[in-house]
């Protein structure tokens, strides 16, 4: 996947429907949505979401601030970041 650009997504808090949206940053298209945070990430969902090209996924906390970044492969993951 070398030179592959991924597509980034946000796990976010939407207030207003009290639910947690997986969205297409560049698109701003809802992927998922789902009641719980937990729900979200665990069990290999997120991964699922994505769909089999893979990408990034930033994870907001309540507050809108970045929790965690997951990639989709694994080995998608660029080298140079930590984690």
């Amino acid at each position: 996947m070398a030179g592959k650009k991924l597509t980034k997504f946000t796990l976010e808090l939407n207030e207003k429907k009290e639910r947690w949206e997986l969205r297409n940053d560049k698109t701003d298209k809802l992927v998922k949505s789902f009641d719980t945070k937990g729900e979200a990430t665990s069990g290999g969902v997120l991964r699922k979401a994505v769909g089999k090209d893979g990408g990034s996924v930033k994870i907001q906390k309540e507050n809108g601030r970045i929790q965690e970044e997951r990639t989709y492969p694994k080995s998608a993951d660029p080298k140079q970041s930590p984690g």
